[in-house]
């Protein structure tokens, strides 16, 4: 990582706390932190959340996005409806560096209900540290991106 980027970060309800510990870990990893989440435990909209960060990714307010639900599904559906997203929802590392490495994902996403805390920050590592490979793969991103174009 060259010049410090940003990570939005947000979720709803049920990720407040694992938010937290995600923060930690990305700032001690030499990030920015754009934390835009509830702070408190009552019951919120996963929707509003995955678009807010969503919308900051794609303007280049952060760099890269982290967000969470109960399971990562919803969230990273309305995170996918923003215009120049690209989320996917990753229970393993491997999946975690692939969208980053193959599919230039921006965004990761993940289930606060069905994943433990060290295996999501092993996740956030194997996502922060893959790199875009380009080549074979940015003809793909592109054919995405086309579809987003109508």
């Amino acid at each position: 990582m060259s010049a410090k980027q940003t990570i939005v970060l947000s979720s709803d309800h049920a990720g407040i706390d694992l938010r937290k510990v995600i923060a930690d870990h990305v700032i001690a990893k030499g990030y920015e932190v754009m934390d835009i989440g509830p702070t408190s435990p009552e019951s919120t909209h996963y929707p509003k959340h995955g678009e807010a960060a969503a919308r900051k990714v794609a303007s280049g307010e952060a760099d890269l996005g982290i967000i969470l639900c109960g399971t990562g599904q919803g969230i990273m559906m309305a995170a996918n409806k923003v215009k120049g997203v690209r989320c996917g929802v990753c229970n393993d590392t491997f999946s975690a560096r692939m969208i980053r490495q193959h599919n230039n994902a921006n965004m990761l996403s993940m289930g606060v209900r069905v994943l433990g805390e060290g295996l999501v920050l092993d996740i956030v590592d194997a996502y922060l540290d893959a790199e875009f490979e380009g080549g074979r793969h940015g003809t793909r991103v592109d054919m995405i991106t086309a579809l987003e174009e109508g």
